[in-house]
């Protein structure tokens, strides 16, 4: 995948975890969209969720103080965890229920 692609993809991906986050409706939890794209999620549990694109790779990665840091590559038809196979979404997904936040992406 070309640097235009995965640009595009990224932005789905971002927009879809922007919107998921808006619909919560959750007053404790803020996100903000830092340059570079970065999305910094605050306000689940002992620290924040960081989704960063890392161009270079052609990778989204997400990186919490408490669980690590999980490298996502498209492959085809979704971004996988490097390590896991696990998606992106059900990683996301599995750091917010640890947080005790109530949000759900598919």
């Amino acid at each position: 995948m070309d640097e235009q692609e995965f640009t595009r993809r990224a932005d789905i991906i971002f927009g879809q975890i922007e919107s998921a986050l808006d619909s919560a409706g959750n007053d404790a939890l803020d996100y903000e969209t830092l340059p570079g794209g970065v999305l910094e999620i605050e306000g689940v549990g002992r620290g924040a969720i960081v989704v960063n694109r890392h161009v270079a790779n052609r990778e989204i990665w997400v990186a919490t103080a408490a669980s690590g840091g999980f490298h996502f590559a498209w492959n085809g038809s979704d971004w996988l965890d490097s390590r896991s196979g696990q998606t992106l979404f059900a990683c996301l997904n599995g750091l917010f229920a640890q947080a005790g936040v109530n949000i759900a992406l598919s």
